[in-house]
């Protein structure tokens, strides 16, 4: 089941209110202002500050 259509569009960055993009496999949310990916668990969008990863982080650990 992938994500809601709707509610991806609507989702800014809870830090600067920022757009964010959605990875293609849907595993997160990039905010490109903050460097951080705010990711996706069972389907849920986690977007809490504290649970952001950094960018560069995030990409290591995808490789």
């Amino acid at each position: 089941m992938a994500l809601n259509k709707e509610l991806t569009e609507i989702l800014v960055c809870p830090k600067c209110k920022g757009d964010l993009s959605l990875f293609e496999d849907e595993s997160g949310f990039e905010c490109e202002k903050c460097k951080v990916v705010y990711p996706v668990k069972d389907e849920i969008p986690i977007m809490l500050i504290d649970e952001a990863v950094p960018s560069d982080r995030w990409k290591e650990e995808k490789k």
